[in-house]
């Protein structure tokens, strides 16, 4: 039997023993990095409900009609691939409860780059770590590797 396939979120573990509990809703994500890093991982496989799912009640999104919402996701998955995601700094909840990840994602669309930064607000709902918001920045537009950034050199 081949060996299980990596997690997409590039953690180092498995995917039945990283994100998949997470998409098949057996468990939620401790903290805020492991959401960010199985929603990539649902971005990756196409796991558009748990993106749905894991949107914060306060997102914008979440004010949109859900199917319209998983429409526009199942077609932005799939036309999309998803081989890195890089982890660069995180902040655990503030005294508002709300934890910030800042990481590298290595997108491209029919061959052509469409890799970012982001750095993601997060709070937890009472259920589970959900995403709030994100601040985005193209490679191009940070001096340097964008691996290189921490939350505290994020640029505005």
């Amino acid at each position: 039997m081949p060996p299980a396939p990596p997690c997409p979120c590039c953690s180092g573990l498995r995917y039945k023993e990283c994100c998949a509990p997470f998409h098949r809703g057996e468990a939620e994500p401790p903290d805020a990095e492991r959401l960010m890093r199985s929603r990539y991982s649902a971005f990756a496989l196409r796991e558009v409900a748990y993106l749905w799912k894991t949107l914060h009640p306060d997102h914008p999104d979440r004010a949109r009609p859900q199917e319209e919402y998983l429409r526009g996701l199942r077609t932005y998955a799939q036309g999309h691939q998803f081989p890195k995601l890089v982890v660069m700094d995180r902040k655990a909840p503030d005294e508002s409860g709300l934890a910030q990840v800042l990481f590298f994602a290595k997108v491209f669309e029919k061959g052509k780059e469409q890799s970012f930064v982001e750095r993601s607000d997060f709070r937890h709902d009472g259920t589970g770590w959900r995403y709030l918001s994100g601040v985005t920045v193209l490679p191009k537009d940070v001096k340097g590797p964008p691996e290189a950034l921490t939350l505290a050199t994020f640029p505005e």
